[in-house]
């Protein structure tokens, strides 16, 4: 590795955890009692899935499924979402947002909106688009290869 692919990563890893920590803090701040940001995760990922497993949720969010159900164990019992056994294989559980869920994150994810929103009002609109299309490429890249070429 050469001395300018090392000051990369070093940015990078810099700027990833003072974004991340002043964003993480900033939701938990503003999301209170209603979710954690890790609750928030598991309620936005269920909130775009049509059939959406505990298994799907650990691999999403690269944690283990006892985190994974730790966390779903506490949104059902907060009345957030709900498990549905799945009528043809009922070793299957789905789960969904109730009714009460879907209040919540919309309530949530509105405010991470406003918390971000102020940001990207300092960067023109191709930058922006520049920069979330390179991350997602980071995480797609993460996901299937794990950065090596094939």
């Amino acid at each position: 590795m050469n001395d300018k692919a090392k000051q990369w990563i070093d940015r990078y890893v810099d700027v990833h955890l003072l974004v991340t920590r002043r964003i993480n803090a900033q939701i938990r701040e503003h999301l209170g009692e209603d979710l954690t940001n890790d609750q928030f995760q598991v309620v936005r990922l269920i909130n775009s899935m049509t059939h959406c497993t505990s298994s799907l949720l650990a691999e999403q969010l690269a944690v283990g499924k006892s985190s994974i159900t730790a966390i779903i164990n506490r949104l059902v019992d907060a009345g957030i979402i709900q498990r549905t056994r799945d009528e043809s294989d009922r070793r299957i559980v789905y789960l969904s947002l109730t009714d009460y869920g879907a209040t919540i994150f919309e309530s949530a994810h509105e405010q991470v909106r406003e918390i971000i929103s102020p940001y990207l009002q300092h960067f023109e609109d191709k930058d922006i688009e520049m920069f979330i299309s390179m991350f997602e490429k980071l995480g797609h890249l993460m996901q299937e290869s794990g950065g090596r070429k094939n």
